[in-house]
């Protein structure tokens, strides 16, 4: 036999074992995937009386919003307790239950600290449930393939919320889309979400395929041309996913254009989908008149060229790495520079960071940035306060010169219409929400600044403090004017208009 047969009949044998264990393979697929499903419908039938069991002992339907950080100190915290507050004084007859991550703290010194941060106070008490799996959906855990690790990890978060409490309604008022199937299919929940940010975006995956680096793309991963491909598939891959778990959702909103462009692009539910503005405190921050601020800046410009005030530069926002602290302190030092041949110099200046910290990396980021400062020698020009009160930080803004924001691709910036309803001229990223929605022109005129790199942001700051008080306040007039479309009353009309139909599926 020569080998060319002997060869023929080697393959042949070879495909007939591969035909053998087709139909094997295909049995053990229909008992798995059949395993499963009914795995999954015992389960559902489960979680359904234990909340039937619930009902009859309280009638009254219970509506859960999944936000593991409910007690820091951030925009996405005011939209909880206002959509809450809101949803409370409209639906006198529902429970509300709110998952938490947070320890070592009761639900009552959180309502406490909402309203110390916020000004917010809840008309009536909600309960908390206290997950302790928090960690699952820390950065810090993965330090490669973090969205994937998170999304998993919110997975499983999400199972310990549903095993502790099964709702009526759900709403992810936090970002985690992935939680979304697991309470509308093992749960058996009419969901919502409220989306602050993408958890991918279009953006995100240009950043890779152009090879810049980010807070989110590594310096050894964008100088490297085969790292970056892995990377764009892992990011396409992931966003097809994301778009599938979002796509559950009954109802969703976004919190700004640039957000409901992304989502439209990945969740693909249009009908589903409405812009929700986010509530701003500006009420708080638009009670004094115009007229005692004009008065006010005044006398400030008479105190500084006098050396007995400086005008202070301030920063509002959580210290996470995409907020980049760093490019703002980097700026001032350039300005800082520029300064120090004029009359008062470096004197005249101050950078105010204000913030909230979630977590013990947000408190060694700080620690980092004042290390920053050291090493750039101006330590003494910046000042950072933590987790302040409200009326503490209505004070810093309404005090301030310049309000800065560098976050690229801020999904909105409440920070950013706070301080432009406070008084101070806005200087914000060039993109994302400020860019969109917020600093624009309004009746035909400025409204703030834009920038988007140290040297273009040193340069606003050097104009915006070489304005004279009358220009500086005609910006801070149409500012102020402009940024009333964000208030809480704006925010909980809009926000029940959406919630209007899942609401209405409660049996009562």
């Amino acid at each position: 036999m020569s080998g060319h047969d002997h060869l023929t009949l080697c393959l042949c044998d070879l495909i007939r074992l591969l035909w053998s264990l087709v139909l094997p393979c295909v049995y053990l697929c229909l008992v798995l995937t059949t395993t499963l499903f009914l795995l999954i419908l015992g389960v559902r039938a489960w979680l359904q009386m234990n909340r039937k069991s619930r009902r009859t002992q309280d009638p009254a339907p219970a509506v859960a919003f999944f936000h593991p950080y409910c007690n820091a100190g951030g925009g996405g915290e005011r939209v909880l307790w206002c959509a809450l507050r809101a949803l409370q004084n409209r639906y006198p007859d529902v429970r509300f239950v709110v998952y938490t991550g947070d320890q070592g703290v009761t639900g009552e010194q959180i309502l406490n600290g909402a309203r110390r941060r916020f000004n917010i106070a809840l008309p009536r008490p909600v309960q908390f449930v206290f997950l302790k799996h928090r960690l699952l959906v820390e950065s810090s855990l993965y330090p490669h393939f973090t969205l994937l690790g998170q999304s998993v990890g919110s997975i499983f978060l999400g199972w310990e919320a549903l095993m502790e409490f099964v709702p009526d309604l759900y709403i992810d008022s936090m970002g985690y889309a992935f939680t979304l199937p697991v309470f509308r299919y093992l749960g058996g929940c009419r969901v919502g979400s409220y989306v602050h940010y993408p958890t991918i975006s279009t953006d995100m995956m240009s950043v890779v395929r152009e090879r810049n680096p980010r807070f989110n793309n590594a310096d050894y991963i964008s100088s490297n041309p085969l790292l970056s491909a892995v990377k764009v598939v892992y990011y396409c891959a992931f966003a097809l996913l994301y778009g599938l778990a979002g796509s559950c959702s009954d109802v969703v909103m976004v919190n700004s254009t640039w957000t409901l462009g992304h989502i439209l692009a990945l969740w693909r539910a249009p009908n589903r989908t409405s812009v929700v503005y986010p509530p701003c405190d500006v009420q708080s921050f638009l009670s004094a008149p115009l007229e005692e601020e004009e008065e006010q800046e005044e006398k400030k410009e008479q105190e500084v060229a006098g050396g007995s005030k400086c005008h202070s530069v301030v920063s509002v926002g959580q210290f996470r790495p995409e907020k980049d602290h760093r490019l703002q302190i980097r700026a001032f030092k350039k300005l800082l520079d520029r300064k120090g041949g004029s009359a008062g110099g470096r004197e005249t200046v101050k950078l105010v960071l204000i913030g909230g910290c979630r977590n013990q990396e947000d408190e060694d980021r700080v620690l980092m940035l004042r290390g920053l400062c050291q090493e750039l020698g101006v330590a003494d020009s910046v000042e950072f306060k933590l987790n302040i009160p409200f009326e503490d930080l209505k004070k810093e803004l309404t005090e301030a010169t310049v309000g800065l924001h560098t976050m690229w691709n801020e999904h909105f910036g409440i920070g950013v219409v706070e301080c432009m309803a406070a008084g101070t001229v806005i200087l914000a990223h060039k993109s994302g929400g400020p860019k969109l929605d917020i600093v624009v022109p309004y009746e035909g005129g400025q409204t703030g600044f834009m920038a988007d790199d140290e040297d273009s942001y040193a340069d606003a700051m050097e104009r915006i403090l070489s304005l004279t008080p009358s220009e500086r306040m005609e910006i801070r007039r149409r500012a102020r004017q402009s940024v009333t479309r964000f208030s809480d009353q704006e925010f909980e009309a809009s926000f029940l208009a959406a919630m209007e139909p899942l609401m209405g599926t409660l049996e009562r």
